[in-house]
């Protein structure tokens, strides 16, 4: 075969490799997943969706694109409540039938808000209204997976995760930087700059995670807030971002700005039974733990059950964090 040949096929090869994942990525779609806390599937919202074969074309289909995940009505009140980027679908290992939706690490996101699934008496999906607005009972409602258009996708991302929450957050506790700030401006974030700029996730994570917690530190008890009102307790990763750690409220903890810097140098940790804390007894002084801890040596837990730290984030901070980190030469915080 010529050179010329040779050339002229590998670039039609080139070519319709191309077109093929543009044809693939043109046919992906959006879907909601519904989850239960107490459902008899080993989901893991931020990690894994398991799923009968019934709904196996349509979850292959969404892989490489976003999902929202929905909490029907009778287990609770959260409604639309999270989205996160499937990877992957397989077998679920030893279980006939059933497959495994695995999450990319790092996609899930928990909605600042939950979104209602009818807004002024009409569903947000249309597959689930009637010709005239009204909600549709039974049939598609009771689907676990349904198809997301892209406008409704778009709506329900931007009732759960405002554009401009970086701003709203900014500004909660200054009324001095609130009033100088020029409500004429807009930041209209696009939503996949939501779901994917660290800086912006970085807000929804704190603010969630210290909205569980009450404000208070999970370790000391104590909440403090500055002059202005301003909650001093921090939102602390148990595994962090760039291990794989999720942006979930149960790979949270509110911690005060030391304990959260004990924490992520391995000072402290929790022990398996998800309330005990742990110290590094060779590297804290007893009278440094006396200050910070309260004297029965438990994790507070938040007020919802289901936002109670995952004991695999923990045992990943006692396995690779909690005694591995040399501190000689760290100093503590300010």
């Amino acid at each position: 075969m010529g050179v010329k040949k040779k050339l002229k096929v590998c670039s039609s090869t080139k070519f319709l490799r191309k077109a093929k994942k543009e044809v693939f990525r043109l046919s992906m779609v959006k879907l909601v997943l519904l989850h239960k806390a107490d459902s008899i599937y080993d989901d893991e919202p931020d990690v894994i969706y398991d799923f009968p074969r019934v709904y196996l074309r349509a979850v292959q289909a969404a892989v490489g694109d976003w999902i929202v995940y929905y909490e029907p009505v009778k287990a609770g009140p959260r409604g639309y409540y999270a989205v996160a980027k499937i990877s992957k679908v397989i077998p679920k290992p030893n279980v006939d039938g059933r497959f495994l939706a695995l999450i990319e690490p790092g996609s899930f996101l928990q909605f600042d808000t939950g979104v209602p699934r009818l807004i002024d008496g009409s569903p947000i999906e249309s597959a689930l209204a009637e010709t005239d607005g009204s909600a549709k009972k039974g049939g598609a409602v009771q689907l676990a997976v349904r198809r997301l258009p892209e406008k409704e996708f778009a709506r329900i991302v931007d009732l759960g995760l405002p554009a401009n929450l970086v701003e709203t957050e900014a500004t909660r506790y200054d009324p001095e930087t609130n009033a100088m700030w020029d409500k004429s401006a807009t930041f209209e974030r696009p939503i996949m700059e939501r779901l994917t700029r660290r800086p912006y996730r970085d807000v929804a994570f704190r603010r969630i995670v210290r909205e569980a917690y009450g404000y208070c530190c999970a370790m000391s008890g104590l909440m403090l807030r500055n002059g202005g009102g301003r909650p001093e307790v921090q939102a602390a990763h148990i595994r962090p971002v760039e291990h794989k750690g999720s942006d979930s409220v149960r790979n949270g903890l509110a911690l005060s700005g030391t304990l959260h810097w004990m924490f992520d140098r391995g000072l402290i940790s929790v022990a398996d039974d998800c309330k005990t804390l742990l110290v590094s007894q060779n590297k804290v002084p007893r009278d440094v733990i006396e200050r910070l801890l309260p004297s029965d040596g438990k994790l507070l837990s938040p007020s919802d059950p289901r936002n109670t730290p995952h004991p695999e984030n923990l045992r990943w901070h006692r396995e690779n964090v909690f005694g591995q980190v040399d501190t000689s030469d760290f100093l503590p915080p300010h």
